[in-house]
């Protein structure tokens, strides 16, 4: 009997479903399979593969495991940990390629695979529904691989570290969402307590699939509260958040303003550019037009990319870009770093950034021109209305003549300022946002964004959000 995978899972660049419902142990299985063919093709041997804290998590690694080696691919399992400690392993170990098992931030009932080749190339869009036409051929090669158990943490730790450079003791808060950043972070803050004098206290560091204390998107301001209110009444010099697989960073300032994914750009850009002058960086087209702005007056070449971590990959290699990164919170580190998108790096450079600044974080932040913005604003429908609400407003700008650009949706710039609304790749969403020169601006960006949404044709599915009722 054939094996289909259900429509929904093989998305632009990942694959995830709800478990038992869209995504199930045998889909696992038959992605092993169908990977270990495209690894022949391309004379490749081995891959590393890890998973998250979920509680679905063991059971689909081992599925994969069993596919892989069913085909003659030899696995090293680096057990349970981050996603971008499974990018490192595959560095470490000079395998072939890596496959992370985990949700990410999304619902403790989903999971999903993250696949990389080696040299950080990515692996997505329609090599991903290649996987699903090998499956359907029945195109498998045939072997017998082997596992091999590896401990690549302290190794990932070390050069986590490596990078630290600090010159005065910090008073940092982690919150770890009991995600799979705890006992990693457990082990960083011994270290900067022991070797760097700093004081660290940590939130919510037990793994546990269920988040019981928040969900684990630092992009959703609500789920800093606690580390928020942690910084306040500690008075700590910044906190800093990261979400269910440890790629995508929060943080905020010791006044406990958040500090957004553009804004914490903005610093980094200026970090990197001190040492590479007129270097590539690249944001996402969630990004505000002041970070833009920020990269070329500090002598970078700003780059706009479509939204999504291989989409971001590919665009740094084809660019040779030092450094990325979303308005979500994922950071990519080229100029001393892989590449990949790595929250915990990212927390290292910004304790540099804390450290080595005669200004605090929260004065960096004054620092920098007001933003007249919404953040992410999601619009609920379904998985073929997104795209297909998308492209009608596409048209009808085009008929209208108005000014946008479609990397990734449709970002329409006017006098007022920008608004965005593009497809979700991992939800059926719409995502919006909106930043205006003014507060005036910004509420007539608003209004213009409700009502090209309200004068759509009746047959789409969508729910108005609040922040646009």
């Amino acid at each position: 009997m054939l094996h289909q995978f259900h429509s929904s899972i093989l998305r632009a660049y990942d694959i995830r479903g709800i478990y038992n419902q869209t995504l199930h142990n045998q889909d696992a299985f038959f992605i092993g399979k169908s990977f270990a063919t495209i690894l022949h093709q391309n004379n490749y041997t081995n891959i590393v593969v890890a998973c998250d804290g979920r509680a679905s998590s063991p059971v689909l690694k081992q599925e994969l495991i069993n596919g892989l080696t069913s085909c003659g691919i030899n696995v090293f399992d680096a057990g349970l940990g981050p996603t971008p400690m499974l990018y490192f392993a595959v560095y470490h170990q000079q395998a072939d390629a890596g496959i992370m098992i985990t949700g990410s931030h999304n619902p403790k009932d989903h999971n999903g695979f993250k696949i990389t080749l080696k040299n950080n190339k990515p692996f997505f869009g329609e090599e991903i529904l290649k996987l699903a036409e090998i499956v359907k051929n029945q195109h498998f090669m045939v072997g017998n691989g082997s596992v091999e158990k590896i401990n690549v943490m302290q190794a990932y730790i070390n050069r986590l570290l490596a990078d630290l450079k600090i010159t005065k003791p910090l008073k940092i808060a982690f919150d770890a969402g009991n995600g799979a950043t705890g006992e990693i972070l457990q082990q960083l803050s011994k270290k900067l307590q022991e070797q760097f004098s700093c004081q660290t206290i940590l939130l919510y560091p037990q793994i546990d699939a269920n988040f019981p204390n928040h969900h684990p998107d630092p992009a959703v301001p609500e789920n800093l509260a606690d580390l928020i209110d942690c910084v306040l009444k500690n008075n700590c010099d910044l906190g800093i958040a990261f979400d269910g697989d440890g790629d995508r960073i929060g943080a905020v300032d010791g006044q406990g303003n958040i500090i957004f994914g553009d804004q914490l750009m903005v610093f980094y850009a200026q970090d990197v550019l001190a040492s590479n002058p007129s270097a590539t960086i690249i944001a996402d087209v969630k990004a505000s037009d002041k970070l833009f702005a920020a990269i070329k007056n500090a002598g970078g070449n700003a780059v706009m990319c479509k939204t999504g971590n291989t989409f971001i990959k590919a665009k740094m290699q084809e660019t040779k870009a030092l450094l990325a990164g979303e308005m979500s919170g994922h950071i990519f580190f080229a100029d001393k770093y892989y590449g990949f998108d790595d929250a915990l790096y990212a927390s290292i450079r910004l304790l540099n950034i804390a450290s080595n600044s005669q200004n605090s974080l929260a004065e960096k932040l004054k620092q920098l021109p007001l933003s007249y913005s919404t953040a992410e604003i999601k619009i609920e429908t379904s998985e073929e209305d997104k795209f297909a609400i998308v492209q009608f407003l596409q048209d009808k700008l085009t008929v209208n003549k108005q000014n946008f650009n479609n990397i990734d949706g449709i970002r329409v710039s006017n006098n007022n300022g920008w608004w965005l609304l593009r497809a979700s790749n991992t939800q059926a969403l719409l995502v919006a946002r909106c930043e205006g020169n003014s507060p005036a601006s910004l509420e007539l960006l608003k209004a213009e964004l409700k009502q090209y949404l309200q004068n759509l044709p009746a047959n789409f599915e969508f729910k108005m959000p609040a922040e646009l009722a």
